[in-house]
């Protein structure tokens, strides 16, 4: 997408449902809640509303959300690709208005993976006939933790990665949640207690994992000239990239800790014209510990096997120097089954100043990355506070 679009869209409006457990209300439920708290942040109206993108279980999500809140939009987008695909929409919503296809798009996910017990994905069953029913499913691979597991044991194996490293990701996402109220897990948690916790995919224990929950969320889009206006600061979008590599099976890629997450990094940066020393606050999917210390190293803040020491003593804690998921993440904040949008949200309430005890002093950029899938595909996102 050309540097010619940073600045031209921004967030005007970004709200969570209720979170943690929420028994009684849908994923679809949820998406209205959220839709409505966000529109209202925005001062704007369900009848402003002319572009919706959702994602949720349901393969038609932007239509099923637009007929819940009596929506008639002139654009609909109902992308899936993983847990980054609100953060794709961002994207999609900067071209369709800059395009003149809409002009204030809504965005929204929901889920209620905590109430139904389930980590499924909508119950279908891989068609016996795809590659992955073929060559995955019948050996019982634990999806996606396994292939997270089989990358911390690789990153281990090449650069001596520890499972302290991993636990000094957990326990500063916990110190972060301490500082929120709207935190699922609010406890006290050292490293000791993350290594005493049970494995679930050796090596990684049950507090390298995200947490599951039920969440909503929902962001409004619109033009920067139009934000302008609005009851809330904007927040521009300064730059944003994708880069996708193939389904959902990483067995074709040639290494499993080289992603293409560097190139959505550079090419986002180098949209917004900044540099990743004037990066402020960072965003970052961590499902499990050693995807965040992973993605460090891919989006270039250390470098390819330095990530266990660029963690080390606290340093992605509060106070620690580099603030990372400062909502406590999907290890402690919240996690329902994708997290992508509660990332922009946090990136958002730090860039207006709205944190409470975790609000970082003045902070002028954010940075998000989500993957996608399984190592499937990457989206990397700069928001400022001036266009």
């Amino acid at each position: 997408m050309g540097n010619h679009l940073s600045g031209s869209v921004a967030i005007v409006g970004a709200a969570e449902s209720d979170l943690g457990k929420v028994p009684g209300l849908s994923a679809l439920e949820l998406q209205g809640q959220a839709a409505r708290r966000a529109l209202l942040d925005a001062g704007l109206t369900l009848r402003d509303v002319d572009g919706v993108f959702a994602h949720t279980d349901d393969r038609f999500s932007a239509l099923q959300v637009a007929e819940h809140l009596g929506i008639r939009p002139r654009y609909v987008d109902s992308t899936n690709v993983g847990g980054m695909s609100n953060v794709l929409h961002i994207r999609h919503a900067m071209a369709a208005i800059h395009a003149g296809m809409c002009d204030v798009a809504l965005i929204t996910y929901g889920s209620t993976q905590l109430s139904d017990g389930s980590r499924k994905l909508g119950a279908v069953a891989d068609d016996p006939r795809s590659p992955r029913g073929q060559f995955i499913a019948p050996y019982g691979q634990l999806s996606p933790i396994g292939y997270y597991a089989m990358v911390a044991r690789l990153h281990m194996h090449r650069y001596g990665t520890t499972p302290q490293a991993l636990a000094e990701v957990a326990v500063a996402a916990r110190k972060w949640a301490m500082l929120n109220p709207k935190a699922y897990k609010r406890d006290p948690l050292s490293i000791d207690d993350v290594l005493a916790s049970a494995y679930i995919a050796e090596p990684l224990r049950q507090r390298d994992c995200c947490l599951v929950t039920d969440a909503g969320g929902a962001l409004v889009v619109t033009s920067a000239a139009r934000a302008r206006d609005l009851a809330r600061p904007p927040v521009y979008v300064r730059g944003i990239a994708e880069s996708f590599a193939h389904h959902y099976t990483p067995f074709n890629t040639a290494d499993w800790l080289d992603t293409r997450v560097a190139e959505t990094a550079d090419q986002a940066l180098a949209m917004a014209g900044v540099s990743r020393g004037d990066i402020d606050v960072v965003q970052i999917y961590d499902h499990f510990t050693i995807g965040v210390i992973q993605s460090l190293e891919e989006l270039g803040f250390c470098k390819r096997g330095e990530g266990k020491d660029f963690v080390a003593g606290g340093r992605l804690a509060p106070g620690g120097g580099f603030p990372i998921n400062t909502s406590g993440g999907g290890l402690s904040y919240n996690h329902p089954g994708m997290f992508g949008m509660l990332l922009v949200i946090e990136a958002v309430k730090q860039l207006r100043g709205e944190c409470g005890e975790r609000q970082l002093p003045d902070p002028k950029l954010a940075m998000v990355h989500a993957p996608g899938l399984v190592f499937s595909a990457n989206t990397t996102m700069i928001l400022g506070v001036s266009a």
